[in-house]
């Protein structure tokens, strides 16, 4: 029944990580069609970084801690390039070059998009996988 618990806790914090990314999106989304100007496009962004980071970290951790190993390795590829990012100083987005960057930047989401619905597709699969197997011991 813990273990249950567990993908639960994943599913949740997997989605959180959905919303942050798909916020981000439509952020560039909004600048691109211009409804918003670019400073307020790319304050928007800059302030969900860090928790979109810190959130994948502990999703990370998450796994790591409580024995699933094959998830917590696909999680790594994702978590290294967001360390990457930091430790490298470019994890903002920069208000002058938000225009010249703005293709790279929605490419940079949409793959981190496609790589989060993949982990949740994953954890989906195995809460309902445990759900079944709690369900014979009943």
């Amino acid at each position: 029944m813990g273990d249950l618990f567990v993908w639960l806790i994943a599913f949740f914090i997997l989605i959180a990580l959905l919303v942050i990314v798909i916020f981000q999106l439509m952020a560039l989304a909004d600048l691109e069609f211009d409804y918003i100007n670019p400073y307020d496009s790319s304050s928007r962004i800059n302030k969900v970084i860090l928790p979109e980071y810190i959130t994948e970290g502990v999703l990370c951790l998450f796994f790591l801690i409580t024995g699933h190993w094959c998830m917590s390795l696909l999680c790594i590829p994702y978590l290294y390039y967001n360390v990457r990012l930091y430790t490298q100083r470019q994890h903002l987005v920069d208000v002058t070059e938000i225009f010249n960057m703005l293709n790279w930047e929605k490419k940079q989401r949409l793959f981190k998009l496609g790589y989060l619905i993949v982990l949740l597709f994953l954890s989906i699969f195995w809460m309902i996988l445990t759900a079944l197997e709690d369900s014979d011991y009943d």
